[in-house]
């Protein structure tokens, strides 16, 4: 039925569509104790498309009171996983049937065409969700190998509070992800989302009460992060954080920790994925074509984006004259299109990042291929052109550091060994690929490779089954498969004395 919603039918819907702007706490949409609220911009255009409740100390304790009351009460974290199942199922449900709301919110909220909205974000929060709720009543503890005088019980047991504290760029998603195996394993959640992107956030912790699950158990908290986030991050009554964004950030939530009752951190901070072609590439036009991909997809506001293409000089003409091409297609357009391929920035703020640097890659030398300023501008939005540079070195700004936007770096290797070696230069160890027909060098690069993902003669590959997470500063811990399962338990041994 999406498919076919044309632009001027989603503007209408736009300017219909209402808003949670209050932060939901203990089963109840309350306003921020103080009384403020933030203006929550749409990148698309540059308005106010909601004043949301701004939390700070006191909310996000009242929130964790609620998840704390809800948790000891054993209405969830004890409640027999078939009935986990079914609530969770009922949740992954009500979020498959509001697809478009939800998809539209997170496009005007964030950026993103609508067109990935509608197929990735929404369906993958929603499958995310239910395939945690499927595992639940199908994970066995343990009997230890002991004596027979004596019975040693592993068994896993929910942390308790969880703090979970989510990106701008896949608001929904990044959200389920914590989600899923938070509350599958028995957990109470307070969820604090990017004051950028708060709303999706906020409208699904009325599905998850609707499809049953007990006041208390997920509490959402927009609002900053210097106040809220750090709240949260130590609060002496949370027991895990859970977090996904900056590296400056992430230290942050560590340092919080330390300093408050040593509760459990798990961090995805980001990457800054090498992604090497070589000149034995199965096929050169499919690995140029994936390049593009890997660095325009999402406006480049991902965390694994393939932003330092490292390529053998061999080829290297051909594979750049290709993503050039393809590049001069991804255009920004309005995000509501069902057309548009590429959309916004999520604010002003991240406009001006990535357009400074792409200045200092200009300044630094690297000749810029494609691309490189505002788009739109009279739209009132804030758009950037896909942008391509050569000749980089690695040492440059634009090669080490997370620009999160549209902007390639492409590097220029004469054999497996350099590419390798650059590849491995660097604080980031997120994700990393590898194009070559040649079996081994590609297990050789994949064991080489200081990366928690290597993708082999493909880019951003997976599905929900396969962990996700880092190396290095790109942080510890991992979301998505049954390991993510294991950062919100806690491992229990019960020996009993048989005489």
């Amino acid at each position: 039925m999406s498919a076919v919603v044309s632009l001027s039918d989603w503007k209408s819907r736009a300017d219909n569509l209402p808003f949670r702007t209050q932060a939901f706490i203990d089963g109840q949409y309350v306003d921020a104790a103080s009384g403020k609220t933030f203006d929550n911009l749409s990148p698309i255009d540059g308005r106010v498309l909601a004043r949301v409740a701004e939390c700070d100390n006191e909310d996000i304790d009242r929130a964790v009171k609620a998840a704390r009351r809800a948790f000891d009460s054993g209405a969830w974290s004890r409640m027999a996983p078939a009935g986990r199942k079914r609530v969770m199922l009922k949740f992954s449900e009500l979020i498959r049937n509001n697809l478009e709301e939800l998809a539209l919110t997170e496009t005007l909220d964030m950026g993103k065409p609508i067109r990935d909205a509608l197929a990735i974000d929404v369906k993958n929060s929603a499958a995310c969700i239910a395939w945690y709720a499927e595992a639940v009543d199908k994970m066995y503890d343990e009997v230890a190998p002991t004596p027979d005088s004596a019975l040693a019980l592993i068994t896993r047991e929910p942390l308790g509070v969880v703090g979970a504290v989510v990106p701008w760029n896949f608001p929904l998603m990044m959200a389920a992800w914590k989600l899923g195996p938070a509350l599958a394993t028995g957990n109470s959640v307070v969820l604090k989302p990017a004051e950028q992107s708060p709303l999706t956030a906020l409208r699904v912790a009325e599905l998850a009460m609707e499809a049953g699950l007990p006041e208390g158990v997920l509490n959402v908290v927009p609002g900053y992060g210097e106040t809220a986030g750090q709240a949260l991050g130590r609060h002496p009554d949370v027991d895990a954080v859970a977090f996904t964004g900056s590296a400056e950030v992430g230290k942050l939530f560590l340092k919080y920790s330390g300093e408050s009752n040593m509760k459990q951190v798990s961090l995805e901070c980001g990457g800054k994925t090498p992604n090497i072609i070589l000149a034995d590439a199965p096929d050169l036009e499919v690995a140029s074509k994936a390049a593009a991909d890997a660095i325009f997809f999402n406006q480049g506001e991902v965390c694994n984006a393939g932003s330092r293409l490292i390529v053998d000089r061999a080829v290297k003409d051909q594979v750049l004259e290709k993503i050039v091409e393809i590049g001069r297609t991804r255009q920004p357009g309005d995000p509501l299109d069902p057309d548009t391929v590429m959309g916004a920035m999520v604010d002003e703020v991240q406009m001006k990042r990535v357009l400074e640097y792409i200045s200092s890659g200009e300044q630094g030398g690297a000749s810029l291929a494609l691309g490189g300023k505002r788009a739109r501008e009279d739209s009132g939005g804030y758009y950037i052109e896909p942008t391509v540079f050569d000749n980089v070195d690695n040492d440059m700004k634009i090669a080490r550091e997370e620009i999160f936007g549209p902007v390639l770096s492409v590097l220029s290797v004469d054999n497996i060994e350099d590419a390798l070696a650059m590849g491995n230069k660097s604080n980031y160890g997120l994700a990393a690929a590898i194009w070559t027909r040649d079996i081994s060098k590609a297990h050789k690069a994949a064991r080489a490779l200081r990366a928690g993902t290597v993708w082999v003669n493909c880019f951003d590959h997976g599905d929900i089954s396969v962990p996700f997470g880092g190396y290095k500063q790109s942080g510890f811990g991992r979301d998505k498969s049954l390991h993510a399962m294991e950062k919100y338990t806690q491992l229990k041994t019960t020996w009993v004395h048989l005489g």
